[in-house]
């Protein structure tokens, strides 16, 4: 077989993209009249010096990067990288790989003892650790499962359990802050015999979280006060029980916002800037992770019905863009009596919910436990409900499929989150009136009973509704029953909005219950298997394809906004009035109470402090933050001028395949006339004999 000089050309190059982490191993041209008449290097060069044949190097004017690439000089850092990069991960054909190999080789022999020494080290550590990584990877907790979801339902929930699973390793670091600064000194001045089952407690304390659950380390009353670890007044009960639960909402909030940020960066790179257009879908869309024939299936009609989705929405746009004037104002009118009357959905809950929580705390008979869960189960009737009257109205108004589920989320997230809201405020007001001197029990309790009640709501309805379901449409099919039951869908954006109100519960009750995470760890995992077996043996994938399911950031704000709520509600619990009861209980607050560790500090250390409190360390902290705030914000703008730089070289790149294609289907046919000889293929000297490969 005859060997063909094979051409690669070179993508453009700019100031912006000199991140690019090119090698010399693909920089290899030959001088080619083709070359020249490339829509790329056309539109790279002046208008004077576009006749004449230039070095293909010098077709790019993208500064002396460029000049550095094309000479085989890269700048130290790329090279270094470069050189300790594994060839399968390099964009290169198999004897392109093979003459790198050679000349990592001729590299290695040029250079000194130990430099090569240092060079085949640093690739065996980064195979080593990358073999650590590997290995430490299948040790995590339901790596099985998940991979088993991924198989036969595809990425989209599996990324939902694996956001459960980030909740579970949250609650844990929860579990471990709480044990440190509360638990732990709490036990080491009691007496554990004060624990022990009384004659009047019963097993239905742990359901109302009365009797023997009052007295018990679950409540803030069982963590008194004066208990000094070491005689030191900075580590008494009440400063480490405000360290340890501001610990949890700061460690919380670090954790959601950045992966909040880096669900947002990947929804800024893959959101309207760069749609989703057919031949994606088409030639990059299939998951390759699918091991299941059926779930096989399943992905191609995902991929039609995407198809299928992106074709709605472009008539939807057409559509909308011939709208007349009347039509839009019917329209318009037509939203606003809708949106008037989702306000009054939601207001009429809310004024429900309220009006349920203080009717229960004022009537409820003593150990009556439907009276006690009555506030959690019409909390729970109301986000059931409503939701699903909200994507019925999102129908009426005329929008995109997208923006129907988009408009349902939001107004669902504003459904829970302020229900919540409604809940403690109603708590708060009526604990207030009556002049409860131990306040912090009360609303632990009601928190404790909200969340007992949620996960009972999740165990029942797989167990009593969700399998019974799956056995008569499995069984009888064809009967009435069978058809009215159907085919269960696991809705992904909807079970995310439950798991975050449920982590919204736990952070809104770790005061009150300082235990609440360790509950809520034990219940997430008892969740996690409850919510496998729906989906593995109950449910079916999803026929049509969800786009707000592929960005985990709008799930990730959710969480967010639930951690601002339960911030605002731990603030409200610090400053509306004095306490006694748990870790304040002769009728501190929180200044007071840091007044006296800030007394018994050295007196270098109290200016610090007040220095660092002071208006005078403003300005120069606002100075420092301007500084980052003007680099992040330099850096965002050469990172987008990179990017549709990128874009620009896409589109080029495009542009010179269809005129490779166009002159490759003119070689062939003139070779395909008979009346003509051939030379242009068979003139070895010719600039079009050599074979163009893509």
């Amino acid at each position: 077989m005859e060997e063909h000089n094979s051409e690669n050309f070179l993508r453009l190059l700019s100031v912006e993209s000199t991140g690019s982490t090119l090698s010399s191993d693909s920089c290899e041209y030959y001088q080619t009249e083709i070359f020249d008449q490339l829509p790329s290097v056309q539109a790279s060069r002046p208008v004077q010096n576009r006749p004449g044949l230039v070095e293909p190097c010098e077709a790019y004017q993208g500064g002396p990067e460029s000049e550095e690439l094309c000479s085989g000089h890269l700048p130290s850092g790329q090279r270094d990288k470069v050189s300790v990069q594994p060839l399968k991960q390099l964009a290169l054909c198999i004897q392109a790989k093979r003459e790198a190999r050679e000349r990592r080789k001729m590299q290695l022999s040029n250079i000194g003892f130990w430099e090569s020494w240092w060079k085949n080290q640093s690739i065996k550590r980064k195979r080593a650790w990358a073999k650590m990584g590997e290995a430490l990877s299948g040790l995590l907790p339901w790596q099985h499962t998940l991979h088993v979801i991924e198989g036969k339902f595809g990425v989209g929930v599996k990324a939902y359990f694996g956001f459960f699973r980030f909740l579970v390793y949250l609650n844990l670091l929860h579990c471990i802050f709480i044990c440190g600064f509360i638990v732990g000194p709490a036990f080491s001045k009691k007496n554990i015999s004060e624990l022990a089952f009384q004659e009047n407690d019963s097993i239905l304390d742990f359901f109302s979280g009365s009797g023997y659950l009052n007295h018990s380390p679950l409540f803030a009353s069982f963590y008194k006060q004066n208990i000094q670890l070491l005689k030191k007044p900075c580590l008494e009960t009440t400063l480490l029980y405000i360290a340890a639960i501001l610990s949890i909402l700061i460690l919380s909030l670090i954790m959601v916002v950045r992966r909040t940020i880096v669900g947002y960066k990947h929804t800024w790179v893959l959101g309207k800037r760069y749609n989703m257009n057919m031949s994606y879908n088409i030639f990059c869309g299939w998951d390759f992770t699918i091991k299941d024939p059926d779930a096989a299936i399943l992905k191609c009609s995902f991929i039609r019905n995407d198809l299928k989705l992106l074709l709605e929405e472009q008539r939807f746009s057409l559509r909308e863009a011939q709208r007349t004037l009347e039509q839009k104002v019917r329209l318009y009118l037509l939203r606003f009596v809708l949106n008037i009357l989702v306000i009054s959905l939601l207001s009429g809950a809310f004024f429900l919910i309220f009006f349920v929580t203080e009717w229960t705390l004022d009537n409820s008979p003593p150990q009556n436990l439907f009276y006690e869960y009555l506030s959690p189960f019409t909390i729970a009737s109301v986000n059931l409900v409503l939701p699903e009257i909200f994507r019925r109205i999102s129908a009426i108004e005329d929008y995109s499929f997208t923006m129907q589920v988009n408009i349902t989320l939001v107004r669902s997230i504003l459904l829970k989150l302020a229900s919540l809201g409604f809940f403690f405020f109603g708590l708060s007001i009526d604990y207030l009136d009556v002049n409860d001197p131990c306040t912090e029990n009360e609303i632990g309790r009601e928190i404790y009973k909200m969340c007992i009640f949620n996960f009972l709501i999740n165990f029942c309805s797989a167990i009593f509704f969700n399998y019974p379901r799956k056995l008569v449409q499995e069984r009888y099919p064809t009967s009435f029953l069978g058809r009215l039951a159907g085919k269960q869908r696991f809705q992904i954006p909807f079970n995310v909005l439950e798991l975050v109100y449920c982590q919204t519960v736990f952070w809104m009750g770790v005061y009150n219950c300082p235990l609440l995470p360790l509950i809520g760890t034990v219940i997430l995992v008892a969740t996690f298997y409850i919510k496998k077996f729906i989906v593995l043996r109950c449910c079916v994938a999803e026929h049509r394809l969800f786009r707000g399911s592929n960005s985990s950031a709008l799930f990730q704000f959710m969480l967010l906004l639930g951690l601002l709520l339960a911030a605002s509600t731990l603030a409200f619990q610090l400053y509306q009035r004095e306490s006694y009861c748990g870790p304040f209980d002769n009728g501190q607050i929180v200044f007071t109470a840091t007044a006296v560790c800030m007394n018994s500090l050295p007196n270098a250390t109290q200016k610090s402090i007040r220095y660092l409190a002071s208006d005078a360390f403003a300005l120069p902290l606002i100075l420092a933050e301007i500084i980052i705030l003007t680099s992040y914000v330099s850096r965002r703008r050469a990172n987008q001028r990179a990017i549709e730089r990128l874009k620009d070289m896409l589109v080029m790149s495009s542009s010179d395949k269809r005129f490779l294609v166009k002159q490759h289907t003119t070689i062939l046919r003139h070779c395909r006339n008979p009346r003509r000889v051939c030379a242009v293929a068979t003139a070895d000297d010719h600039p079009l004999s050599h074979e163009v490969t893509f």
